[in-house]
């Protein structure tokens, strides 16, 4: 490899994961579901920042009536690039997140 090459794949990233939460009935289990996309995040070489937990929003639009609400979630973690596309196709065989966004999440403002 180039040292250019080598230069791309050191680099870390800060991202942003917004999680809709799929826990109808079971929401007292909210905490143990962040634990474990914490833990998928960590194990695919991210490092967690920030874990939010919002409060659960009825969706505007309904697809199907078993999906009408969400608990929705912010994670924000570094990690490698490729880790975005890894973290997506984990996230889809997992049956309590209903749905993810990740964006590339700017660095904190340092305070005066």
């Amino acid at each position: 490899m180039n040292s250019n090459t080598e230069q791309r794949i050191k680099i870390v990233k800060r991202y942003e994961g917004l999680f809709i939460l799929n826990l109808a009935g079971r929401e007292e289990s909210v905490k143990d579901a962040l634990d474990k996309i914490s833990a998928e995040i960590e194990s695919a070489g991210g490092k967690v920042e920030t874990v939010q937990k919002m409060d659960k929003k009825n969706f505007s639009r309904v697809a199907d009536k078993t999906h009408n609400a969400g608990f929705y979630a912010n994670v924000i973690f570094t990690g490698p690039a490729a880790i975005v596309n890894q973290l997506r196709a984990k996230f889809a065989l997992n049956e309590e997140v209903f749905r993810v966004l990740f964006t590339k999440s700017p660095e904190p403002k340092p305070a005066k």
